[in-house]
């Protein structure tokens, strides 16, 4: 069997290849992919980079599908041929039109869910365990630094915990896509200022958290964020700061942090990463909540309940012998694409 497969070359560049998949091994399942989602931050990096600095090899990329099983092999649980399916994995669910994937990277989708909307579980999940890393409670208050897809995520399952957040951003077209996303509160940090904006919305309290969901470096977005938080009465700033985003930043010891909880949230939940667990070992129950399994469930839950909504976010729909006109979208106009589909079939 032959699959159409997006690749990033060593100069930058990104191409649709032919090639041949590969034999299914025990616990996976062979998928009809319909469509995939581009993540404009993490996938970007890699032709960015090389475009900067040619190296490596061709590499097939993705992580993010949906389709229908054609065929599985092994012990799947209750996966069957015929059946709707999101999918997720680095070299699993790639930007292809047939993927291999093991067993518990992959979740059932209802009739209510497209194939479209089941595309953004992956990054839907990676916000989840963001949200779940930040400890929030009923009535938290607190800020998401950027609204790219995982930090509009985040702010909308911030809402459906209960807690009150406001969005950062720059870009007039993602706050005009975040509001209709259902995102109350925003502000854009380049016409107003943030910080101000912030206190306010958060008063007589303060920010009990906060997320930068953003690349690059983020020191100084870092210190305005620190100025926002919740003070005890001896002047220590106190509160839980999550970075899900690429960014890198400087803290500092001491005083100059304060009494502040600085948390980083890798992936999607456990068991990514552990090939046991994705070929089908389970975690007990009792001692590990959410896997990244469970969490995806969830957020098609939410989703099928439409407490969460990404179809505002869908900018463009590009066939995927075009991928190269989708990759160069996000790379060279940031304010005109977020949610990129790769579809599979005309």
């Amino acid at each position: 069997m032959k699959r159409t497969v997006a690749v990033i070359t060593p100069n930058g560049e990104v191409i649709a290849r032919r090639e041949d998949v590969r034999e299914l091994k025990d616990n996976e399942v062979l998928i009809d992919v319909e469509c995939s989602l581009i993540s404009p931050g993490t996938e970007m990096n890699v032709p960015r980079a090389r475009r900067i600095t040619p190296g490596g090899n061709d590499m097939v990329f993705g992580y993010a599908n949906a389709g229908t099983i054609i065929k599985t092999k092994g012990n799947v649980k209750d996966l069957k041929p015929g059946m709707r399916v999101a999918a997720m994995g680095g070299g699993f669910a790639v930007h292809g039109s047939v993927a291999t994937v093991p067993v518990n990277l992959v979740v059932p989708i209802p009739d209510e869910i497209t194939f479209e909307q089941a595309a953004y579980a992956c990054l839907g999940v990676t916000a989840m365990q963001g949200v779940r890393r930040a400890d929030v409670s009923l009535g938290s208050y607190g800020m998401v630094l950027g609204l790219g897809i995982v930090g509009n995520l985040a702010c909308q399952l911030f809402q459906a915990a209960g807690a009150r957040v406001i969005g950062w951003e720059g870009m007039p077209s993602r706050i005009k896509i975040a509001k209709k996303c259902g995102i109350a509160n925003t502000v854009n940090f380049k016409r107003a200022d943030a910080v101000e904006t912030t206190k306010a919305f958060c008063a007589p309290y303060g920010a009990d958290f906060a997320m930068l969901a953003f690349g690059g470096n983020a020191t100084e977005p870092l210190q305005s964020a620190m100025s926002c938080m919740k003070v005890s009465a001896d002047g220590h700033a106190m509160g839980n700061i999550v970075l899900i985003g690429g960014c890198k930043v400087e803290v500092g010891g001491g005083a100059w942090s304060g009494n502040l909880d600085f948390r980083a949230s890798s992936r999607t939940g456990a068991g990514y990463h552990d090939s046991a667990w994705e070929y089908g070992k389970d975690y007990p129950d009792a001692f590990v909540q959410f896997t990244t399994q469970r969490n995806l469930r969830e957020f098609i839950q939410l989703m099928v309940e439409k407490r969460v909504k990404v179809d505002p976010m869908t900018t463009h729909r590009i066939y995927i012998d075009d991928v190269g006109d989708a990759a160069n979208l996000l790379l060279d106009h940031p304010d005109k694409a977020v949610g990129v589909i790769l579809q599979m079939k005309k």
